[in-house]
């Protein structure tokens, strides 16, 4: 398995779960029950932990698709800024997790506060995770980007020749 493949393993993983921690976090919150919400903890810190396994292969996975035919360095590069960003909201999501377990279990009555502020940078890291996980996929997929044509493959394009 080269950084390419890896990289397409992995990529998902903080993008779906930040959703996914979200969504329990909310429900965490709205139920008031500290197991769910320490569940969405751990979602978080696993997606923190997938997101470093992405960022890592990405310059890999560059070196093996920059060559490639159709492959645009424009593109790449768009994804490269986006997938920084994200990186760096992930690592702060999952040290946020991480603070918020400790300060829970530490029974601090102001660990409170950390699950609002987990809530509210989740749905940033969403936002973000968005534009990362579409970026990436311009890059090979032709068929998601806004700026190309529809290219005819068979050559029969309805049209009389007459």
């Amino acid at each position: 398995m080269n950084d390419a493949h890896f990289h397409l393993v992995v990529n998902h993983l903080p993008i779906v779960g930040t959703l996914i921690g979200f969504l329990v976090l909310s429900a965490g919150l709205i139920m008031k029950k500290p197991e769910v919400k320490n569940t969405a903890l751990g979602i978080f810190i696993f997606c923190a932990l997938t997101a470093i396994a992405a960022f890592l292969t990405g310059e890999g996975a560059e070196e093996i698709v920059e060559n490639l035919p159709g492959i645009s360095e424009t593109l790449i590069h768009k994804h490269e800024e986006y997938a920084e960003l994200f990186y760096t909201m992930m690592l702060i999501l999952g040290g946020l997790s991480l603070i918020t377990l400790f300060l829970q279990y530490k029974k601090l009555s102001f660990y409170k506060y950390g699950f609002v502020l987990i809530l509210l940078w989740s749905m940033l890291s969403i936002g973000v995770a968005k534009y990362v996980g579409t970026s990436g996929g311009e890059i090979t997929h032709i068929e998601i980007r806004n700026d190309t044509n529809v290219i005819q493959i068979d050559g029969d394009n309805d049209q009389d020749d007459d």
